[in-house]
């Protein structure tokens, strides 16, 4: 997939309408794993925690430079929800985006929610 790097964060205008775009069944994404799924131009690593967590964030890695982080390691860091980069293997926290081993570093993240056996990723209406 090419897509530019990641636009400002979403999460970041609470007052931007968001638009839900339906990426995948919720079956797509097993669990302890990550699927790259592609939102108007924006690459978006869908997440999902062996307990049932989505999550939805950046695919790039601002580490290594390239879009991996849905290839990464899913698991828990002292008690937080997140992804380990296949590259350099930052972690980066499902919630937050941010990287647990440099809190300067941080991904953006989506809303995400399932409707219908299927998961939607949001965001921001142009």
């Amino acid at each position: 997939m090419s897509a530019t790097r990641p636009r400002s964060r979403p999460d970041s205008a609470p007052s931007a309408r968001l638009e839900w775009h339906d990426v995948c069944a919720i079956d797509d994404v097993a669990p302890g794993s990550g699927l790259p799924v592609l939102v108007k131009g924006e690459q978006v690593a869908v997440v999902r925690t062996r307990g049932g967590q989505l999550a939805a964030l950046s695919n790039f890695d601002p580490f290594s430079q390239a879009f991996v982080i849905a290839r990464g390691t899913v698991g828990v860091q002292a008690g937080v929800p997140r992804i380990s980069s296949p590259i350099y293997t930052q972690s980066f926290c499902l919630e937050t985006g941010e990287c647990l081993e440099d809190k300067t570093v941080q991904l953006p993240v989506f809303p995400v929610r399932v409707r219908g056996g299927r998961i939607e990723v949001a965001v921001p209406s142009e």
